[in-house]
């Protein structure tokens, strides 16, 4: 039994080495799975954090004394709610101030809907420090976006003028292990029409891994046209 045990532990050693990663990705967070993919509904306790949370927002040793006291004590799934609630009202700071205790709880697991929500949300208001910080969690935490997933991230970055952190974004998912796909490039090309240049990079991206397939492109004066007083 000892030798049967000490083969065991040789073997698992064996596979430890030779698997050192384990990337979590959107096949590890189906929608159906994840706690950050259901309806989440604000029960009493989380309205009520919620609204206090906002109210303290602005003094900082009452704020962490009501997290201490509140917060952590809420359910898992009140926690969640808040967190979604702030992501929705653009609530920057509290957003972030919930998004540490939920990684510090003792449910919380990696997960790309999770950063993903964060994200947007980030790149909605333009909070690029914020964005980097998230990002370099994730990345700790081996998270791996789908395809589709870095598409809508990359848009959302776009849609609020952060081309050059949209174009960071763009070049992980060209290094991705996930196969590419059509339609997040479409996604990302049509964010791209303000910018013929950039478009026309990720464009010869697309036609070297999908030549078989057609790209529209707009008229060269269609944007000349939206800058002319009294276009509608």
């Amino acid at each position: 039994m000892l030798r049967r045990a000490v083969r065991r532990a040789a073997s698992l050693a064996t596979r430890t080495a030779l698997h050192p990663r384990q990337f979590v990705s959107g096949s590890a967070s189906k929608p159906s799975l994840s706690i950050w993919r259901r309806k989440k509904e604000m029960g009493k306790e989380a309205l009520i954090a919620a609204k206090e949370l906002k109210r303290l927002r602005s003094d900082p040793l009452r704020l962490d004394r009501f997290v201490a006291s509140h917060v952590s004590r809420l359910l898992k799934s009140d926690l969640v709610a808040v967190l979604a609630e702030f992501q929705r009202q653009d609530q920057v700071f509290l957003s972030m101030k919930l998004y540490d205790i939920v990684r510090k709880e003792i449910w919380y697991r990696p997960d790309m809907f999770f950063y993903r929500d964060m994200l947007m949300m980030l790149a909605r208001n333009k909070r690029v420090e914020e964005a980097k910080r998230v990002w370099q969690d994730l990345e700790s935490e081996h998270v791996l976006f789908d395809q589709h997933t870095f598409g809508d991230i990359i848009r959302a970055f776009l849609d609020s003028g952060l081309l050059s952190e949209a174009m960071d974004i763009y070049e992980k998912m060209r290094q991705s292990p996930e196969p590419p796909l059509s339609l997040p490039f479409r996604v990302i090309l049509k964010g791209l029409l303000p910018y013929p240049e950039l478009r026309e990079k990720v464009k010869d991206d697309f036609l070297e891994i999908f030549p078989d397939m057609i790209i529209y492109d707009p008229p060269e004066d269609l944007f000349e046209d939206q800058s002319r007083p009294g276009y509608r």
